[in-house]
């Protein structure tokens, strides 16, 4: 198993609001996390730090080599709650950080099992030769509409209000995240990433960079290349395994 991870500021913001970590917490168990701040200039980028600090601690803390793997639904949600927990009781204490919060993504990959956790709209994919598939569902008015049959998939697109989430960790004292469950197979790989790539690139332009990039240590590269070609007005921020 092999992992990558890069970010960057875009071409518009001025400050990196988006967070990353990859931590191997044991010789065949990796933690997987990208977090997107919002809240303005001066707490975005506090957000998603604190919520991907305190989510990897809390992940290092309680997880053991030997831990049965049907435990790791549970670890993500209690990472996700205290994560949240921290950055709310942080905006609520400061008037400076008050509305921030961020999106979570996070994977526990072991072998080939992975326990993927979200809230917002950073995603989760699984790409190999057949094709690309989003494991995770944004949480966004343009998706709740989309559901509705308001909004095809190529209008919501391009939908204004694209950027609305309907779920944040850190802006309630309570947050409700997904948890989907994956086997791999060998040669599949997992990408995480922000809104910042997933709204400028589409489906088949990643499948193609991952899959056919001759060289896949610098794919997390080429993909936040391309974001940044064509303007990033927001952060960038994937991070790729291979299994």
């Amino acid at each position: 198993m092999q992992s990558w991870g890069l970010t960057d500021k875009g071409c518009v913001r001025k400050m990196n609001q988006d967070a990353y970590e990859i931590r191997q917490l044991d010789r065949s168990t990796l933690l997987c996390v990208v977090c997107d701040g919002m809240g303005g200039a001066k707490s975005g980028n506090i957000a998603s730090t604190l919520a991907v600090d305190v989510f990897a601690q809390e992940i290092q803390r309680t997880w053991t080599p030997n831990m049965e793997w049907d435990k790791a639904d549970q670890i993500l949600k209690n990472a996700v709650k205290l994560a949240n927990f921290t950055v709310y009781d942080q905006a609520n204490q400061f008037e400076e950080f008050s509305g921030m919060g961020t999106t979570l993504v996070a994977a526990l990959v072991r072998g080939r099992r992975v326990s993927i956790v979200n809230v917002g709209d950073s995603r989760a994919y699984v790409i190999n030769q057949k094709g690309i598939r989003q494991i995770t569902r944004d949480h966004s008015v343009v998706q709740m509409m989309v559901d509705r049959g308001e909004l095809t998939p190529e209008m919501a697109k391009v939908y204004p209000g694209k950027n609305l989430i309907t779920r944040a960790v850190g802006t309630e004292m309570t947050v409700l995240c997904d948890i989907f469950r994956q086997e791999l197979s060998k040669g599949d790989f997992l990408l995480l990433c922000s809104d910042g790539l997933s709204n400028l690139m589409d489906d088949q332009e990643i499948l193609f960079e991952v899959v056919h990039g001759v060289n896949k240590e610098r794919c997390c590269k080429r993909l936040l290349d391309i974001a940044v070609s064509r303007g990033s007005p927001d952060n960038v921020t994937s991070i790729l395994v291979s299994v």
